[in-house]
């Protein structure tokens, strides 16, 4: 009974708005006081796991996300995407796609991909008669690649709560990352097929030469991904390392080449981040004593067995747990979810089979979905007050998105494993 209240609980709290960290709170004083544990037992865990190196990438990343935000760093990035497929019918929302992709693979935050990639295309898309509420729907719905195109501060948690390699679980949503990506621009493009009056982009001037100015001019931003994966894969830094240097290489690429970070807006951006850290690593502490007493009172076996009672079909446990982690998702961030998720339905997948890699992926898919599906949707409400929307503009054609996009692309990333481990099978054999 108690772990069913601790439930309503958090439900009732997560839907009335009380943010995450204070939710979990308010769980842990109610299995205190009316379960009869002593929640002080799981404290000392709790700050132990917490106090990992490997941890110590998060708030690197997030500082290094923000350092590349007000630094103006996507800018060239969709400008370079723009001239690719600018001149396509449609192909100035698959621009804004595509630099969420290489936007993600740079930041590793759904958040800040919203905020960089919905502020720079906003504008152009309602000049060129776009949709409003179909192409801020695209662009949230895009957002999440961040969290699916290493490195990716979700996949880093995943791999140090189930002790998996960091770099393999990176891997692993490279390709539905790609997958995503293809299936977003074929849905905007089917949807813009009766939109009479957009206006499609011209190159003037000679293509080649556009496209060796605006690549010159992304290069800096472009080689920050390239420095990153290449020192994690390479051996010659580890993700924490790497999320140092990330931090190092943006600063003076932010103030000295793309000149978005002044002294005025740097210390304030310095304070933006302090927040969000403080904000998360207080919610990963939270969260990670709840998941400890889940596992303490073994709720991954009692989840476990009540899947196997309605069936033993791989493939419908494989469909319910899909499902258990999209609630999930639905009620809380993806970092929370991921904390809770992991340790629950983990044994439950690798009963049937399915390698903590490859569930890696899958975990990923899913949250990034459940973080624009109403009725919470956080990223949703984010890209309403970034791309100035109103929300119910947007939620027919997010809805569509996630139905012809998302779904599909976690379909097959759950029933075709090789999807997932294709990469570092073929990296790590």
């Amino acid at each position: 009974m108690i772990i069913l209240g601790s439930l309503i609980l958090i439900c009732v709290l997560l839907l009335i708005g009380v943010s995450v960290p204070l939710a979990f709170g308010g769980v842990l004083i109610f299995i205190s006081v009316f379960g009869g544990h002593d929640v002080s037992g799981f404290l000392p865990t709790g700050h132990w796991k917490v106090s990992s190196l490997v941890l110590l990438a998060i708030p690197l990343f997030i500082l290094a996300g923000a350092i590349m935000e007000r630094g103006r760093i996507a800018a060239p990035l969709v400008s370079l995407a723009e001239l690719m497929v600018g001149h396509i019918r449609g192909g100035l929302s698959a621009a804004a796609v595509v630099a969420s992709g290489i936007f993600g693979a740079i930041s590793g935050s759904a958040a800040a991909t919203l905020t960089c990639i919905g502020s720079i295309m906003m504008p152009h898309l309602r000049k060129a008669n776009y949709p409003e509420g179909m192409a801020a729907a695209l662009i949230v719905s895009a957002s999440p690649l961040g969290l699916l195109i290493p490195p990716s501060s979700s996949q880093i948690l995943y791999a140090w709560t189930t002790q998996q390699s960091v770099l393999k679980c990176f891997l692993a949503t490279v390709v539905p990352g790609l997958i995503l990506i293809v299936m977003l621009c074929i849905v905007n493009f089917v949807m813009l097929r009766k939109v009479k009056d957009l206006k499609i982009g011209r190159v003037d001037g000679n293509f080649s030469a556009e496209f060796r100015a605006r690549g010159l001019k992304a290069m800096p931003a472009l080689m920050m991904p390239v420095i990153i994966l290449g020192g994690i894969y390479g051996g010659f830094m580890t993700p924490t390392e790497a999320a140092g240097v990330a931090v190092v290489y943006a600063i003076p690429i932010g103030f000295f080449v793309y000149k978005g970070l002044t002294k005025e807006n740097f210390f304030p951006t310095l304070r933006y981040a302090g927040t969000t850290i403080g904000v998360v690593m207080m919610m990963v502490f939270m969260v990670l004593i709840v998941s400890q007493f889940l596992v303490f009172e073994n709720i991954p076996a009692m989840a476990k067995d009540l899947i196997y009672s309605v069936s033993d079909n791989p493939i419908i446990i494989l469909l319910m747990v899909n499902l258990v982690m999209i609630l999930i998702g639905m009620l809380m961030d993806d970092i929370s979810g991921l904390l809770l998720s992991a340790p629950l339905l983990l044994p439950i997948v690798q009963s049937v089979g399915m390698d903590p890699v490859h569930f890696a992926a899958v975990l990923g898919v899913n949250l990034g979905m459940a973080n624009i599906t109403p009725p919470t949707a956080p990223l949703l409400y984010l890209g309403a007050r970034v791309t100035e929307t109103p929300v119910n503009k947007m939620i027919k054609p997010t809805l569509l998105m996630i139905a012809f996009a998302w779904l599909p692309t976690l379909m097959l990333t759950t029933f075709i494993p090789q999807i997932a481990l294709w990469l570092p099978t073929a990296i790590f054999g």
